[in-house]
């Protein structure tokens, strides 16, 4: 017995000199950190960037307006891929103020700018989205600096808050025009032999020519390095996410108590597109085209009832941004695109949009965009899931049967 206790009293000696390690707490979101930053410093850095020039202008330019102007500057990262366009919103719940919302995020020397404009309750005023599409040259301004954007951004809140015009844009914050300059020297000594080499090449490509079009060999199927189109499972939980996320956004809005009139159409318009998000989740499940649709609906309902605009998505693509500017399509049709697809069409190519998976022959299929597909046949593909028409959640309702 004596033994055991001299054991154990040498146990609790060894134990009473353990030091106790302090618990190490979890790394704070990036939406918390800089909501608490900005508590100091209404234009926030993050500590991994190297240092940005120009923020002097940003600070001047923010003094000239009437309302908060919050900022942040950040590098790319699994959260700014996944939730880019409701970072604004998720910081303006944490900040809880009215003003302009701008988080700039870069990808190599890529800069893009998210921006929302939050006015007090009552207050009425342009679309922010509208005074963009008024800016000629807003997509002439350079992307390898954040500042300029920011800057031409500040420009249209103002314009969108109080009707102040726009001023020009300095030529510094441009991209340069391109010019074409002449052959140099060494092109010039080298044009003779070039033209002998020509001359050649072109016999020859027509002996090439001539042998293929006396061929008749079956075209050979190209293959696509782009990736496969996103899951069905994948979505479901996107949009189940979100639904629960906008339920939770129109609670918080029914308890706000003396609600105007602009609030209750608020929280109308948001349970509309729940309710219609709902009936495509609890529907097909298996299908991606329904899927998509849901999370769209479910998505602009919480941005509806946390007070921000609902804006038309994507055409080609309903996953990315919303669709910040008009652009022609097939047949003279104009459809809303966001900023990356819209930048593809300008140099005359079509964007890769929203893949869904085709029968092809017998047992075979193949990846196709999804607006290719029948409109008769998915209401999703007749209304580019709400940007070619704004009644996708009466429609989805069943208050309309011409589509099916």
């Amino acid at each position: 017995m004596s033994a055991t206790l001299r054991r154990l009293a040498l146990l609790f000696a060894v134990l009473a000199f353990v030091p106790v390690l302090p618990a190490r707490a979890a790394t704070p979101q990036l939406p918390d950190r800089i909501a608490a930053a900005w508590r100091t410093d209404k234009i926030y850095v993050d500590e991994r960037l190297r240092p940005i020039p120009e923020l002097d202008r940003i600070r001047a330019e923010a003094g000239t307006v009437d309302f908060p102007v919050y900022v942040a500057l950040v590098p790319q990262s699994p959260h700014t891929r996944e939730s880019s366009s409701d970072l604004t919103t998720l910081l303006q719940a944490r900040v809880g103020q009215p003003g302009l919302y701008v988080v700039a995020v870069v990808a190599d020397d890529y800069w893009s700018v998210a921006e929302e404009l939050f006015r007090p309750a009552g207050l009425r005023g342009r679309d922010l989205t509208g005074v963009r599409l008024d800016d000629e040259q807003y997509y002439d301004i350079v992307n390898d600096r954040p500042v300029p954007q920011i800057v031409r951004t500040i420009q249209h809140a103002a314009t969108a808050y109080d009707g102040r015009p726009l001023p020009a844009i300095p030529v510094s914050d441009l991209d340069p025009p391109s010019t074409r300059s002449g052959p140099s020297t060494t092109d010039r000594e080298d044009q003779s032999v070039f033209t002998g080499l020509g001359i050649g090449v072109l016999a020859g490509f027509a002996l090439t020519l001539w042998i293929a079009l006396r061929r008749k060999a079956r075209p050979k199927k190209r293959f696509s390095a782009e990736p496969p189109p996103i899951a069905a499972s994948d979505m479901r939980g996107r949009a189940d996410d979100w639904i629960e996320r906008a339920q939770q956004a129109i609670d918080r809005l029914d308890k706000r108590p003396r609600k105007s009139v602009k609030l209750l159409d608020q929280r109308d318009d948001a349970c509309r597109r729940l309710d219609a998000a709902r009936k495509l989740r609890d529907g097909d499940t298996d299908d991606l085209l329904t899927m998509t649709g849901a999370w769209v609906l479910a998505w602009q309902a919480q941005r509806g009832a946390s007070g921000a605009s609902v804006a038309r998505p994507c055409f080609f693509d309903p996953t990315h941004r919303s669709g910040t500017a008009t652009v022609d399509w097939s047949d003279g049709i104009e459809v809303p695109a966001c900023k990356q697809c819209a930048r593809i069409l300008g140099k005359g190519q079509t964007p890769y949009g929203l893949q869904v998976w085709k029968r092809s022959g017998l047992i075979g299929r193949e990846q196709v965009p999804y607006w290719t597909l029948d409109p008769e046949d998915n209401l999703m593909v007749a209304t580019g899931f709400g940007a070619l028409s704004d009644d996708l959640p009466e429609r989805v309702a069943g208050l309309q049967d011409d589509v099916r």
